[in-house]
Formats: C-alpha cells, sequence, structure tokens
C-alpha cells in the first residue's frame, strides 16, 4: 500500500503539471493570462483534493 506522504508528494507533482497545462489552454482560448491564472488556480486546489482522495481509495483497493 502507497504511504500517505507519497500520495500527497505525487497529488502535488502532478497537480503543478496538469495546472500548468490548463492555465496555458485557458489563457490560449480566452486570450487573457491573468483569466487563465485565476481558472487555474481554482482548479490547481480543486482537483488537488480529488486527485489525493482518488488516489487513496486505489490505494485502498489494492488490499483486496
Amino acid at each position: 500500500m502507497l504511504s500517505v506522504r507519497h500520495s500527497v508528494l505525487k497529488t502535488i507533482s502532478w497537480r503543478i503539471v496538469a495546472t500548468s497545462a490548463t492555465v496555458l489552454i485557458s489563457w490560449a482560448v480566452t486570450g487573457s493570462l491573468v483569466v487563465g491564472a485565476a481558472i487555474g488556480s481554482i482548479e490547481f486546489f480543486a482537483k488537488m483534493f480529488l486527485y489525493y482522495v482518488h488516489e487513496r481509495a486505489w490505494a485502498r483497493a489494492g488490499s483486496f
């Protein structure tokens, strides 16, 4: 089973990569870096939490 620390570090590193992509795509679509950064900052925290919950559920399911 993965440790909680491993899941947290994996969650944060993935969020940095994914949020960077979201900011760039949002900026390209809207033409505004401010809007892109706003979307990215909201997405960063929401999806980090959801990913952590998902990761822990998979870690727990792996013990079956």
